[in-house]
């Protein structure tokens, strides 16, 4: 896919999603939306991928929702909003239900939804300049594109919603401190990092990882028997996979397993 505002490339198992409007900010618009549910739809219906590598071009990760749009459109922007969060949230709602992991590699500014959105990724790999914004306070907004759960997952309800009260900015070192981010690695050594853990991840159990996915989503939201039943629905149909089989051999014959994402 090779869109305006997103292009996406599979190569060797690894899904790489690219934010290419660099020049602009990689703003989210009516256009970033409509491409990013159109790339979940491409991620989730190939089962080639099994990992998503998130990257930007451009100086800044995203400035978030695209302002410059907004004014000229004041008095219809209730509308507008919905037109763009209905593809924005079914892309996000598609890429949560996944299998393959999410890993994001962020550099520069990243505020309002793309913060958020970044947050409901497995592992977040941040470049040492990298600053998350929380942004919507500060034009008289409230959060979207799953802020409300992503940040709350990793953060912690309290410190989330301060966050968004206070429009904070996070600097690497603070956003890793509070769980934003998995790792704080120096600019030049972004790249690499991530393209290495993403393999990684593309070279692993897909469907356990997709089971674990799952059931970290709904850890804390449902009472315990419904969470432990579906621990071991999960680990039952993980037990019927030829990923598990194969990781049962080689860990008896003392080997490496070949995991398949089957």
């Amino acid at each position: 896919m090779k869109g305006n505002a997103i292009t996406v490339e599979i190569v060797d198992g690894l899904g790489h999603v690219s934010f290419t409007q660099g020049q602009r900010g990689n703003p989210i618009d009516g256009q970033f939306c409509r491409e990013l549910n159109e790339a979940s739809i491409i991620l989730t219906e190939n089962q080639d991928v099994r990992a998503v590598l998130f990257t930007a071009e451009g100086p800044a990760f995203s400035y978030g929702g695209d302002i410059a749009s907004f004014l000229p459109n004041i008095d219809v922007l209730p509308a507008m909003i919905k037109r763009w969060t209905a593809d924005l949230h079914m892309g996000i709602a598609r890429l949560q239900r996944m299998d393959p992991p999410m890993i994001a590699a962020v550099h520069g500014i990243c505020a309002g939804g793309m913060a958020g959105f970044v947050a409901g990724c497995d592992i977040v790999i941040s470049a040492q300049d990298a600053r998350f914004v929380a942004a919507y306070t500060g034009i008289g907004y409230c959060c979207d594109a799953g802020s409300s759960a992503s940040l709350s997952q990793r953060m912690g309800s309290v410190k989330a919603k301060k966050f968004l009260l206070l429009n904070e900015t996070l600097d690497a070192e603070s956003a890793l401190s509070v769980g934003l981010v998995d790792e704080v690695c120096p600019g030049a050594e972004l790249t690499e990092r991530a393209q290495k853990l993403s393999q990684r991840l593309a070279n692993g159990p897909t469907l356990a990882f997709g089971e674990i996915r799952r059931l970290m989503a709904s850890a804390g939201r449902q009472p315990l028997e419904t969470q432990l039943e579906d621990e071991a629905q999960a680990l039952a149909r993980c037990a019927s996979s030829e990923d598990a089989r194969e990781g049962l051999t080689a860990f008896a014959n003392k080997k490496q397993p070949t995991f398949r994402g089957k």
